[in-house]
């Protein structure tokens, strides 16, 4: 009896002590093109309350990982909501072949939904349909019977769509060509009042009709290369990519708002009004768990025109430590220091220049998958005359025609798999390309946890994906030119992230054991007391929780 007695007042306690670390709100941040390193390269110029509340008062994972390829923006905020890979929640690229359809088809694009906010065409026809798992977002409403409010914003839709999930008290992103946030008729038919007031303040014209400077002294930025590369895009009819930036001027020549997400304030626009919607939906305000899912867009934009080694890239960093720092303050005001928690991490990283490297000779090199394409086809005209064998070659994935393979079964069996032998041994053959799977040895073949195949087969759906799948050599990318740069590949310059836990339940501390990002939701499970997402396949991070 003594033994029950003792049994009960542990699990009471237990259950006592989970509910006071239980948060009032959580708030998901995702920095698009976050590498981990960026954490120790700007630290010394970081404030004391941005990025360093997680590196000071929270849990710090260095070795967070994407365990999948390719590391995109469409499929790595679907993973870290759905605690899944692209296998199963089915975000296989931002754009992806749909071959039933017979065309290119985006993520979040739904035909059957249209702009709410907006006539400008093509800005909004958008839901989550397309993903086939839960999230951490639709769970949370569905433990709450939709108690909970859930609301996702970000610069683009797709960061703002995939992390509220299914069931959200809204999804809003944002129109370059109104400056105004908007959302789709999947949510809702007009916008919310507080969703108008916002709009109405313009903030977008406030914001590009000034100059950008850098925050600091240039001659301060130590971290990263020279101002004037000759590896960064130029921006409108300037010459060069150097500091300033009168966005007035830019904005006049390239003709729309949309400049806005190519300039740091792009992430204070999306700061403001996230904190607009924590103030007007009042979340964090009650005993039921809210959930705020943030994605900062503007970093991705920059390091695609400029690389990760910019000048312009470092400003946009120490920028948005101050918009955190002023996040944070918001936060802690308006529901309570303690009473949140927060996490952050990225949805992929970046390579190098290729160019730079090429000059400071390190192998790196740009795949021209076009003219591949051309020559594979080519190639297969000398075993099939006048046959289409390639259907299409897209995201370093093959489909092969599968109606050029018709009549006797036996016969188009063979030839089926004899042209299959003959792309693979081509594609391997082919410079810049390191490794090739067919659809048929990802399905049957045992792999390693952390292997290249793993990455492969664990970003690969049956019904999504092509017939073969190949792997680039490192510092490879399939680019147009040669400034800025890109991502995509599976090794750590794009798989490697933060993944840092603060606030309410969360201890202090650091771990340099490796983690997925699809530990990020089982974790979030865990500290909320809910199920995990339907496809989850991550693991809680104990050394945060126990």
């Amino acid at each position: 009896m003594r033994k029950i007695i003792v049994g009960v007042c542990l699990l009471l306690t237990t259950q006592l002590m989970m509910a006071q670390n239980k948060p009032k709100l959580v708030v998901g941040i995702v920095v698009d093109q976050m590498r981990q390193e960026y954490l120790y390269r700007y630290a010394s110029k970081f404030g004391p309350d941005g990025f360093r509340r997680f590196t000071n008062e929270g849990f710090v994972l260095k070795n967070g990982h994407y365990n999948y390829v390719p590391t995109e923006t469409g499929p790595g905020h679907a993973s870290v909501y759905t605690g899944a890979t692209p296998s199963v929640h089915g975000i296989v690229a931002n754009e992806w072949y749909d071959r039933v359809l017979g065309k290119g088809v985006n993520c979040v694009n739904d035909p059957i939904q249209k702009p709410t906010g907006t006539n400008a065409v093509g800005s909004g026809t958008v839901s989550p349909w397309r993903l086939l798992s839960t999230t951490i977002t639709d769970e949370l409403k569905l433990a709450s019977q939709q108690r909970a409010k859930v609301i996702g914003v970000s610069i683009k839709d797709r960061g703002a769509v995939l992390p509220a999930g299914h069931l959200p008290d809204g999804a809003y992103w944002y129109d370059g060509k109104t400056g105004n946030m908007i959302t789709s008729t999947y949510y809702y038919d007009t916008l919310p009042d507080w969703v108008q007031q916002f709009n109405q303040l313009n903030l977008a014209n406030k914001y590009l009709n000034q100059e950008w400077k850098t925050l600091l002294p240039i001659e301060q930025y130590t971290e990263v290369g020279p101002d004037d590369s000759p590896y960064e895009g130029k921006w409108g009819g300037k010459t060069t990519s150097a500091f300033p930036y009168n966005l007035a001027e830019l904005r006049k020549q390239m003709g729309e708002l949309n400049l806005l997400s190519m300039t740091p304030w792009g992430n204070t626009f999306i700061a403001d009004f996230a904190k607009r919607a924590l103030l007007a939906e009042d979340l964090g305000k009650d005993q039921v768990t809210d959930f705020l899912s943030i994605s900062f867009s503007s970093t991705d934009i920059i390091g695609h025109a400029m690389g990760p080694n910019s000048v312009e890239l470092e400003d946009t960093y120490l920028r948005l430590d101050k918009t955190l720092e002023d996040l944070f303050a918001t936060l802690d005001k308006e529901v309570g220091k303690g009473a949140y928690t927060v996490f952050l991490t990225s949805d992929h990283g970046v390579s190098e220049v290729p160019q730079s490297m090429i000059d400071k000779r390190i192998p790196a090199g740009y795949f021209r998958a076009a003219s591949v394409e051309a020559n594979l086809k080519e190639h297969l005209l000398k075993y099939f005359p006048g046959k289409e064998i390639i259907e299409l070659m897209t995201s370093d994935q093959v489909f092969i025609n599968q109606a050029a393979f018709t009549g006797d079964p036996r016969k188009a069996g063979v030839d089926l798999l004899i042209a299959t032998d003959l792309i693979t041994n081509f594609l391997q053959s082919t410079e810049g390309i390191a490794q090739v799977f067919t659809s048929t040895t990802l399905r049957q073949t045992a792999f390693d946890e952390q292997s290249i195949r793993g990455k492969v087969v664990r970003g690969y759906n049956n019904k999504r994906c092509g017939d073969i799948s190949f792997v680039l050599e490192p510092g490879w990318l399939s680019w147009g030119g040669v400034t800025g740069s890109t991502h995509g590949s599976v090794y750590t310059y794009d798989t490697h992230v933060p993944i840092l836990f603060y606030g309410a339940g969360i201890k202090k501390g650091t771990s340099s054991q490796f983690h997925t990002i699809t530990d990020i939701a089982p974790t979030l499970s865990v500290l909320l007391g809910i199920k995990f997402p339907s496809g989850a396949n991550g693991q809680p991070v104990v050394e945060i929780l126990d």
